[in-house]
């Protein structure tokens, strides 16, 4: 089984990567993000559950988040693998993938980030902001922040991973198929 953890700064590109991905290696992507979308969208008893954290201002507790993502794997059972996309967060969350994992008789088997500088990041997402309407993702203060918060919180599971020689390093700078055919070139060297 491949578990890909697909990792990087806000508008590195891993959404677009991930769709490459799933299509060439028949990978199942799971978007933490999206999971809670379509959970706040539906208003379901776990949304409602994480709504309660968020009125006291707090996050809501990894707990939950396992609870969607074997939910989510259990959709699944039959899959050669998954694709995380924008989990784990930090540190703690990476050891509790991993013990979660190890639960479910598999482990991650590689953490694949996109280095990318910071200005092309706030260019990226400034302009998409723009075409999308996002006055947050306009304002490069804002996307600056982003980046600030991921290298300081995010940006050490790569580290957590390098520990045990599952963390592989792409240049996040050209054009998608390009750095497609980079994660591909470290992809196909993993025994599947």
């Amino acid at each position: 089984m491949l578990n890909l953890v697909l990792f990087g700064p806000p508008g590195s590109g891993k959404g677009t990567q991930a769709a490459k991905l799933v299509k060439r290696y028949n990978l199942v992507h799971i978007s933490t993000g999206d999971l809670f979308r379509r959970e706040k969208k539906l208003n379901s008893p776990i949304w409602q559950e994480v709504q309660s954290y968020i009125d006291k201002g707090a996050l809501a507790p990894d707990s939950i988040t396992f609870r969607l993502l074997k939910a989510e794997m259990d959709k699944t059972p039959d899959a050669v693998g998954y694709i995380l996309d924008g989990f784990p967060r930090n540190v703690n969350q990476a050891s509790s993938l991993d013990r979660f994992l190890k639960e479910e008789g598999t482990e991650v088997s590689l953490l694949v980030e996109l280095i990318v500088p910071d200005q092309e990041i706030i260019s990226r997402i400034t302009g998409r902001g723009k075409i999308e309407g996002r006055k947050d993702d306009q304002d490069p203060a804002i996307v600056q922040n982003r980046i600030d918060v991921y290298k300081s919180q995010t940006a050490p599971v790569a580290d957590h991973y390098d520990l045990a020689s599952k963390t592989k390093r792409i240049d996040g700078l050209g054009s998608i198929e390009e750095i497609f055919q980079r994660i591909c070139t470290v992809l196909d060297t993993v025994a599947v």
